[in-house]
């Protein structure tokens, strides 16, 4: 059933990209087609969140290593809990589209109210007190908001994990938010066949989800790195440590490449003294960031300062400014994974105190 409700989703899911060419699945070959044979295997579908950085390969092998370790992986933390923390997050985040595959994912993990309370953002209503409160303290987390600040309400020995995927989902709703549309669902659908749909799915991927995923395979796709200082809430988990140290080498690397010194320079400075807080409504809040940059990096900049800090004021203008100067799609996904990667970290900082 798992198998074929994969094969049904692929050409779906595929269409959901805009601003780059996801490589297809017929397609694939070489890392990016073992990436996608383990996304199918592990994750149950061939998710739009991993393939749009299919066209920067080590970008890709980041996203779904540290997305696999953190919430895929079995560990100490059961799938419930962790899928609540990757939709409550991305509800923090205003990412509508993981909001929705992670509401869907619940509806075969928790009680039908609870799942669509959370994918409604109503958590106050979630009957369960722990879901309850792990929702409300995943998505506060590096928002700005003091409940974010509230002590962790799980067990010390799964706080390497449940952080882990906080921080993953920091990053996915950022980049989605970037190159998804706004939901999975097709526009108009009524509210009524939304709920029976996300109910539907939740069946079918109910198998997946409660399947055990022996955690580590997927370390070998990038090569071993030092861990970075910044990281030391994932001390208490090794193989989301070393998932992370995996991916941020990956993701440095592929900045190197594709975004200027400058820019990478004045991202780190705007994010250092970030709380958290969406810093308004229009983009002129950029400007000054903005001024200190030699004139053609500013383009990059812009969507770089923007992603980081408030991926959903990221339209066609934005990234149509940045390809005049670099076009292609990779040093696209490159620019967009590095400056949401970066912010991650700086939710991950903000957690660990």
């Amino acid at each position: 059933m798992a198998g074929a409700f994969a094969r049904v989703t692929r050409r779906g899911a595929q269409g959901q990209v805009r601003h780059v060419s996801a490589v297809r699945h017929e397609a694939a070959r070489g890392r990016v087609a073992e990436i996608y044979a383990q996304v199918e295997r592990d994750f149950g579908i061939l998710a739009p969140p991993v393939t749009l950085h299919s066209p920067a390969p080590d970008v890709l092998a980041a996203a779904w290593m540290t997305l696999r370790e953190t919430l895929v992986a079995s560990g100490r933390a059961d799938r419930a809990v962790k899928e609540t923390v990757a939709a409550a997050v991305s509800l923090g985040n205003s990412c509508r589209y993981c909001a929705d595959v992670h509401g869907m994912t619940l509806y075969g993990l928790v009680h039908g109210r609870d799942a669509a309370a959370i994918a409604e953002g109503r958590l106050e209503s979630v009957a369960d007190p722990r879901i309850r409160a792990v929702a409300a303290w995943a998505r506060d987390l590096g928002t700005g908001e003091a409940g974010g600040e509230r002590p962790a309400p799980f067990p010390a020995d799964q706080a390497s994990e449940l952080v882990g995927v906080a921080v993953v989902f920091h990053y996915l709703n950022r980049v989605v938010n970037v190159f998804l549309e706004e939901s999975p669902f097709p526009p108009g659908l009524p509210a009524r066949a939304r709920g029976g749909m996300m109910r539907l799915v939740g069946r079918c991927l109910r198998p997946n989800s409660l399947r055990h995923r022996a955690p580590g395979r997927s370390l070998h796709l990038l090569p071993a790195a030092p861990p970075p200082g910044d990281m030391g809430w994932a001390d208490g988990a090794p193989v989301v440590a070393d998932a992370f140290a995996r991916a941020a080498a990956a993701i440095d690397a592929a900045a190197e490449r594709s975004v200027p010194a400058p820019v990478r320079e004045m991202v780190r400075a705007e994010l250092a003294g970030w709380n958290g807080r969406p810093p308004g409504l229009s983009r002129s809040w950029t400007e000054s960031a903005l001024a200190g940059l030699p004139a053609s990096d500013r383009p990059a900049g812009r969507l770089a300062l923007l992603t980081a800090m408030a991926s959903y004021q990221v339209d066609r203008s934005v990234i149509e400014d940045c390809r005049k100067d670099r076009p292609g799609d990779a040093p696209l996904v490159e620019l967009v994974s590095w400056a949401a990667f970066t912010a991650s970290r700086r939710v991950g900082a903000l957690a660990a105190g």
